[in-house]
């Protein structure tokens, strides 16, 4: 089972990592909205289907409903929405460089909402490196600022920031209930599907029918393979190689999306671009190994006193 888990963890990092063109595809033909409600609505599909064949769902657990409402919200609704309103306003490698500040919200909304202590220097530090890079990104204090760019950059955040949010939600509240995150995973987006589908409805999308290419990259690239399938493979990570692990899939997508950006969609990324991806990826990974950083400064210090 290690061999498939690890054979998952590389694929849901590609796919996640390729969610980002197919979202700036789609919402060239359809709203942002509409591109969420699609998404969510064929990625339910192969969800509902592994969930009943496992028969993970029980009527017991519909009296955390509020709970699985509040989690469709953060980690799917808003998310998806927020990422799809960035990725149309940027190059989609840009886009996808800014998904890996997830774990430093992660970090942040943990300090401030639960943590009884102040920030470790630790984390501070990669904090103060992840934001660094989204910056050199930004550039907000250039003359030649593209605002629609910058409005795609602050959609970006906001979608990182609902992810941080659901993990301390999760963490708090999910967790404990101890459901298969199968079921949690059906539950989550099947509520996303009935609101998405009341408040946005499918009028419009029709138009695809004459863009056949982003049709297809929207119903099977992102939805079916970058949400059905994704989740299936993450849960799978987590059952065979645990949580963290499973947290370190975020190094991937960014690293994916430029790539895809640059050598199959031949986006112009800047060389300050790619130092921002470096302070970014550099600050997760001093969050993340925080312990493992500390030990080998110890061993340093002793070995030179």
């Amino acid at each position: 089972m290690k061999k498939s888990a690890l054979f998952a963890f590389f694929f849901l990092g590609g796919l996640w990592g390729s969610n980002f063109i197919f979202m700036k595809s789609a919402a060239e033909v359809v709203t942002p909205a509409q591109v969420t409600l699609l998404r969510v609505l064929c990625g339910f599909i192969p969800i509902l289907g592994y969930a009943l064949a496992t028969r993970s769902l029980k009527w017991s657990h519909l009296r955390f409903a509020h709970h699985f409402f509040v989690m469709s919200l953060l980690a799917t609704t808003i998310d998806y929405f927020t990422y799809a309103e960035g990725a149309a306003r940027m190059p989609s490698g840009v886009a996808g460089m800014l998904s890996g500040t997830i774990p430093i919200f992660a970090v942040i909304c943990s300090w401030l909402l639960q943590g009884k202590e102040g920030i470790s220097v630790w984390k501070g530090g990669g904090v103060l490196l992840g934001f660094l890079g989204v910056l050199l990104i930004a550039h907000p204090w250039s003359d030649s600022v593209d605002r629609s760019e910058l409005a795609g950059v602050c959609w970006m955040l906001g979608g990182s920031l609902s992810m941080g949010l659901s993990f301390i939600y999760a963490k708090r509240f999910i967790t404990p209930l101890k459901i298969p995150g199968v079921a949690l995973t059906t539950y989550q987006v099947g509520f996303a599907s009935i609101y998405l589908y009341a408040v946005v409805g499918l009028d419009g999308t029709g138009a695809l029918f004459a863009h056949p290419k982003a049709a297809v990259e929207l119903v099977l690239g992102l939805g079916l393979l970058g949400t059905g399938v994704a989740y299936l493979a993450y849960y799978h990570i987590v059952e065979h190689l645990g949580g963290l692990a499973a947290s370190s899939v975020t190094y991937i997508p960014p690293v994916v999306a430029l790539a895809i950006g640059v050598l199959v969609v031949g986006e112009p990324i800047t060389t300050t671009a790619y130092v921002a991806v470096a302070f970014i990826l550099a600050g997760v990974a001093v969050m993340q190994f925080e312990e493992p950083l500390r030990r080998l400064c110890r061993k340093i210090g002793a070995s030179t006193a």
